[in-house]
């Protein structure tokens, strides 16, 4: 145990909120100021500061190393997410090769949203019970193992065992989509953890961008099976050969936390004993928290919408583009690295303004209208404006996601950040696999017009969800109490003045 902890379970077994000087009682109780939090007013009339218990201000610190873990789970998130793409991309090619349909096609994307939703629940169990450093190392081994299983399937009568090694490489998934969130908060300070969280989620996307950009420069569509046969493998084998040497990284390299917290959020969260914490109760408390729920339903619209443009871009361009497979690819990078311009300057506005909810709809109104300019301008015959609409398309579909992250961190603070990141994923997944498979049945039936309103219908939904979503920044209020910034309406006193900072059992502030 370190100092941190041994302070904190000191002060706990001392105090039972009866020691309250009379004087931080009668201050507390006068508490009924607002603080205004981005669209977020912050009152008090029943307790942000409950006065069961005073935590004392506790020692934070930001560790130069916390970059490296930022780096090492962007490098292992990025071979998983190019895993993703490497079989649609170049749809066409292993159709003929494996001689399979459009949907059999398909489920080698859809298997990564299909595995996530039953193990959803036990492999954030196991980031709250065995903590970050062995999720990412469970994670990464998947990860390899299925990129090692499909380094055999290169001929035409391994359909099945392809199948097979992607789905191993989707459970490592499982591990990846919920981190960035934690690891942001785990490690990172107030006024980077957002940017922190915009960084993990680059590195997905720069693994769906390596996805779009080198299947179809390692496998040329030639006629020859046997030439085809040896690109395809040249391609396993890289992947094969990159995620093992992440693995090796992670297993080496990574840690859990840092000995000191970096904020007094995070201080605060590692005062919460195994007593006071049910993993069963905090899904049950997410499931009754409203603001969350909605956030919930318009994330998972808003990726799912993402996730199927992503599978079946190469359809839709090879439609209106017959032979165009390699600028697919280049189209999908451009989506992406947009999208990854887009996630940063999001992140870094989040750290400097903190206004969350108008930050999240203002990039949902321009995911729709992207999706839309891109829907009614992809059949002009013009390549250069195909490009042109996916780059605003990406920049601000694929920006939603950390956005989506931290407004979930703020709304169920001091919930585990992987539970809520894992629901909101969860979510995604889901509305992945309906857009996907629907969308592909309208682009065979009525052409990809139809397929994209169809897109736009449900983006227009969840714009509509978060306007209803109540901003309250639960841990901003947490971060500010402990820095003494919210003080009695008409009183110079801080909460630095009573030597500690307000904070009850933090489930009791959760309504």
């Amino acid at each position: 145990m370190s100092s941190q902890e041994e302070l904190c379970h000191d002060w706990m077994d001392s105090h039972d909120g009866s020691s309250l000087t009379r004087k931080a009682r009668t201050n507390l109780g006068r508490f009924n100021g607002q603080l205004s939090l981005g669209n977020a007013s912050l009152t008090s009339n029943s307790s942000i500061l409950d006065t069961s218990q005073i935590f004392p201000l506790m020692e934070t610190k930001l560790y130069k190393r916390r970059w490296v873990m930022l780096f090492l789970f962007c490098i292992y998130s990025t071979s998983n997410a190019m895993m993703w793409l490497q079989y649609s991309i170049i749809g066409n090619i292993f159709k003929h090769f494996y001689d399979i349909d459009s949907l059999s096609l398909d489920w080698l994307s859809m298997i990564y949203f299909f595995t996530y939703i039953p193990l959803i629940v036990p492999v954030t169990w196991m980031l709250e019970n065995r903590g970050l450093r062995e999720v990412i190392m469970v994670g990464s081994a998947f990860n390899c193992i299925g990129a090692w299983i499909k380094t055999s399937t290169a001929h035409p009568d391994a359909f099945a065992i392809t199948f097979f090694g992607q789905f191993v490489c989707s459970v490592g998934t499982v591990y990846i989509l919920g981190i960035p969130s934690r690891l942001a908060s785990l490690w990172f300070g107030q006024q980077e953890v957002s940017t922190a969280c915009s960084i993990g989620v680059l590195g997905n996307q720069m693994g769906i961008a390596i996805g779009f950009l080198i299947p179809p420069i390692l496998v040329p569509n030639v006629d020859d099976m046997d030439e085809l046969a040896r690109h395809i493998k040249v391609m396993f084998y890289i992947s094969a050969g990159v995620a093992t040497v992440i693995f090796i990284l992670v297993v080496i390299v990574f840690q859990e936390k840092p000995e000191v917290p970096p904020t007094q959020a995070q201080a605060q969260a590692r005062c919460i004993t195994p007593e006071q914490y049910s993993y069963m109760g905090s899904i049950w408390r997410l499931l009754r928290n409203k603001p969350f729920m909605l956030l919930v339903l318009s994330y998972g619209l808003n990726v799912g919408c993402f996730y199927a443009v992503s599978t079946l871009l190469n359809r839709m361009i090879i439609e209106h583009y017959p032979g165009e497979e390699v600028n697919a690819g280049r189209i999908g990078l451009t989506i992406v690295i947009a999208g990854m311009v887009g996630s940063l300057i999001c992140g870094i506005w989040l750290d400097k303004t903190k206004t969350y909810k108008q930050t999240t709809l203002a990039v949902y109104v321009l995911s729709l209208i992207g999706m839309l300019v891109y829907a009614f301008t992809l059949n002009l015959g013009y390549m250069w404006v195909v490009f042109v609409t996916a780059g605003v398309l990406g920049f601000f579909m694929t920006g939603y996601l950390p956005l989506g992250f931290e407004f979930a961190v703020e709304l169920t603070y001091p919930e585990s950040e992987g539970t809520s990141s894992g629901l909101l994923n969860c979510s995604a997944q889901i509305f992945g696999i309906i857009f996907t498979i629907s969308q592909g049945k309208i682009i065979d039936r009525w052409g990809t017009l139809a397929g994209n309103i169809f897109l736009c219908i449900f983006l227009l939904i969840g714009t509509v969800m978060t306007g209803f979503i109540k901003s309250d920044l639960r841990r901003q209020k947490a971060n500010l109490q402990a820095d003494g910034q919210i003080s009695p309406a008409g009183s110079e006193t801080s909460v630095q003045e009573f030597e500690g900072t307000s904070c009850s059992s933090p489930w009791q502030r959760q309504s």
